[in-house]
């Protein structure tokens, strides 16, 4: 029988934390392990998990290691065949693993999927079916907004949403470049993107299950821009820029989908110029970076040339 650990990363997460451990513990598959990584926390998140020690390995971090560096830390402690990675704002029902693991083993070239998160708010409104991809290169979550009757049948999907994501570990070890499932630089946002992206690049497949079910207590995403910290939208911008360095491929497509991301990038830059000034200030770290993605954008690309010499061979 396969095996699954839960790694969940907390910051200020003390309103949430409990009902989330409290839905991991009522699983129907075996859980092997729980792994939750604390970001520096200083509304008493840290005092909540401890009250579960006996089923959870707890790790408190001095400085906040952002989401991706957390959720690496937390992967590096496990051993099973897959990771449920959890934010501690979802609300998971009984049968989200089994439901999910079950269609995984039936595939084994399915490397990540995702159940149906709805909103706490209204259960009948859909929060994402996983990750879509519009030709501007644009993310988004797939059904958000939308009734849930609408998303009723399981389905391929370009990759999963960080909030409540399965992973194959096979498909984390083949993916990750030098130990970093999540890549780092991203601290937080957008990095399950990247992770979709290039999963998708080397070969592995996402889908969408409607049985496995989960609720979504989402924060300052209920509101608008303004609701959204600059620190998030910062990273928001810069990884944007690097999820394309990173995955999107050059090829006579470019002529058809080149116009219309430069088109989306041009009259973002003239809003932020206008509107959102401070997330120019990123921009000395996108110039910095990019020698590092560059060579993360070479690793990713000959890899799938090397898999795809495989699959031939075999």
């Amino acid at each position: 029988m396969p095996t699954a650990s839960v790694c969940i990363v907390t910051y200020n997460s003390a309103k949430d934390i409990e009902s989330c451990l409290e839905a991991v513990l009522k699983q129907t598959f075996p859980v092997e392990s729980i792994v939750v990584i604390d970001n520096a926390s200083t509304d008493g998140t840290a005092e909540r998990v401890t009250r579960y020690s006996k089923q959870v390995q707890f790790i408190a971090n001095e400085v906040n290691n952002g989401f991706a560096g957390g959720q690496n830390q937390a992967i590096r402690q496990t051993r099973s065949d897959y990771v449920l990675v959890l934010n501690p704002d979802v609300t998971i029902e009984p049968n989200y693993l089994f439901e999910i693991i079950s269609f995984m083993e039936q595939d084994k070239a399915v490397g990540s999927a995702t159940g149906q998160l709805v909103f706490s708010s209204n259960k009948d409104v859909m929060d994402s079916a996983g990750l879509g991809m519009k030709r501007t290169r644009n993310v988004f979550d797939l059904g958000a907004g939308e009734p849930v009757s609408n998303w009723n049948s399981k389905q391929a999907v370009f990759g999963v949403s960080g909030a409540a994501a399965v992973y194959r570990t096979t498909m984390i070890r083949d993916i990750e470049f030098e130990g970093e499932f999540f890549d780092e630089q991203f601290f937080a946002y957008k990095e399950d993107v990247d992770v979709a992206w290039r999963a998708q690049t080397l070969g592995w497949k996402s889908y969408y299950f409607p049985s496995a079910k989960a609720v979504h207590h989402r924060g300052w995403k209920k509101g608008g821009r303004s609701s959204i910290p600059l620190f998030v939208r910062q990273h928001s911008y810069q990884n944007r820029f690097f999820t394309l360095l990173k995955n999107e491929s050059i090829g006579w497509h470019s002529i058809v989908i080149g116009p219309y991301i430069l088109a989306t990038e041009v009259i973002k830059l003239g809003y932020i110029v206008l509107r959102e000034p401070g997330l120019l200030h990123c921009w000395p770290t996108i110039l910095r970076s990019f020698p590092k993605m560059l060579k993360k954008r070479r690793w990713v690309k000959t890899k799938a040339k090397q898999n795809k010499g495989k699959s031939k061979s075999i």
